[in-house]
């Protein structure tokens, strides 16, 4: 694939998230066939979007996901500022393909972290964290059956992001045991999910070291003042216009997000 499929690939991807509208696959032209091609798509996605970057997103981190689309390493994506808001996130109808919900563990970058050779430590990326901020991400995907689609496919999309609710910095959020926190999603009140930290790559610090390498072997720069969604700590959730949906995370606070009904 040259630079040129590539483009044209991320742009046809650009244009059915800005238009609202679904595909069902690349043309086999600019469909990626490797991790470093989805990764070109994507870049292209990026550019033909022209939004400012909040942060990465990342995919993909816990076995079961990894094995379920052939990979054994999770993967990214970029958060762009306009899909990001602050809880409780009303997403109004129309807004998302999907009503799904992912709670997740976020981190907010107080000093940069540039590529370099040495891969960075947990101690030197938790240095550089300034916050630490219970989240809901909701996933949304350009394809018309994301789930059936290549782990290529879904980093050339992104991988799969939608909207970010960000919520309000935990109190002492460095020193919890944030593998060791409880989550809880309630949809319209009823319990719907329960999990943990552990369930991202055993830790979601270890996820943040992963992402901070990760971009240093691309040539990237995880920026001050960047997010970093760190993956479901529970099963993702399934939802339907109309549905309001809380996440507890303890002491480190509560999200909630607000589907819009179509009716």
């Amino acid at each position: 694939m040259n630079r040129q499929e590539a483009m044209r690939g991320g742009a046809l991807l650009w244009e059915a998230w800005r238009d609202g509208e679904q595909i069902h696959a690349l043309p086999a032209g600019c469909r990626p066939g490797t991790i470093e091609e989805a990764y070109a798509v994507q870049d292209g996605l990026a550019a033909h979007a022209g939004l400012a970057v909040a942060g990465y997103k990342i995919g993909a981190t816990n076995a079961r996901v990894q094995a379920r689309f052939g990979v054994d390493a999770p993967f990214s994506g970029r958060l762009f500022s306009e899909f990001v808001g602050e809880s409780p996130l009303h997403v109004p109808p129309g807004r998302v393909n999907f009503h799904t919900v992912e709670p997740e563990f976020d981190f907010v970058m107080g000093r940069a972290l540039a590529p370099r050779a040495a891969p960075y430590g947990r101690e030197e990326v938790r240095d550089a964290v300034a916050s630490v901020h219970p989240a809901i991400e909701v996933p949304d995907s350009r394809y018309t059956d994301w789930l059936s689609m290549t782990a290529e496919d879904l980093i050339a999309d992104n991988a799969i992001a939608g909207l970010l609710c960000l919520g309000p910095a935990a109190r002492d959020g460095h020193a919890r045991d944030l593998a060791a926190q409880p989550v809880i999603v309630r949809v319209n009140g009823a319990l719907a999910s329960e999990g943990a930290g552990r369930n991202v790559l055993g830790d979601p610090w270890n996820v943040l070291v992963w992402l901070v390498n990760h971009l240093s072997a691309r040539d990237a720069t995880l920026e001050a003042g960047h997010i970093v969604t760190t993956g479901s700590a529970t099963d993702i959730v399934r939802c339907r216009p109309g549905d309001t949906v809380t996440a507890d995370f303890g002491p480190l606070g509560r999200v909630e997000v607000r589907f819009g009904s179509e009716t």
